[in-house]
């Protein structure tokens, strides 16, 4: 008799047992794979820098131009960029790499940007490519994108890049740093 009343404690106890370490809040966060920090330089075409530029304005609103960005917060301009990737905040330092994409300056009313990009290495440090993309609100001290995927070293990779705009001046020079927090690592 005592074995039938106690089936029923012990169900219950499993089942509470089961729901508690099952339930989101006592889970830890993942920690990142790999975590990396990097610095990208960033030289806006302006009409009389050809021979620093790393970046051009490839579209423009029917009331802009290209070769100097449109109103307050920039809206409709596309610009294109090919920026040396430093390992410290000095654009005269030793590049391990290209940044190479886009960004879209996407709304009317706010100063942001939407980004899609890679990271493309050619140190002897890290081989292959981190590919980027999201939302970049510009006036936030930083922001998160997503790490979408990549290649070599970085197979099949995602995770998180804070971006933080460590330096600009006026609207032709801006440098970003990117803290790169890799959650799948193959």
């Amino acid at each position: 008799m005592e074995s039938k009343s106690l089936a029923p404690i012990l169900f219950l106890f499993f089942l509470l047992f089961g729901t508690l370490t099952a339930s989101p809040t006592l889970k830890s966060r993942p920690h990142p794979c790999k975590r990396l920090v990097f610095y990208f330089h960033d030289i806006i075409y302006n009409g009389r820098n050809s021979k620093n530029a790393t970046a051009a304005i490839v579209g423009a609103p029917a009331w802009g131009n290209k070769t100097i960005l449109t109103g307050k917060n920039h809206f409709g301009n596309m610009v294109v960029f090919d920026d040396p990737i430093t390992l410290d905040n000095n654009l005269h330092s030793t590049p391990v790499g290209r940044a190479q994409g886009f960004y879209v300056y996407d709304k009317k009313d706010i100063f942001t940007a939407w980004l899609g990009f890679s990271f493309v290495f050619n140190s002897t440090q890290h081989r292959g490519s981190i590919n980027f993309a999201g939302a970049d609100p510009l006036m936030n001290k930083t922001r998160d994108i997503s790490v979408i995927g990549g290649t070599g070293d970085f197979f099949m990779t995602r995770g998180i890049a804070t971006l933080m705009t460590d330096a600009f001046e006026g609207e032709v020079y801006f440098r970003l740093k990117v803290d790169i927090k890799l959650y799948e690592c193959w």
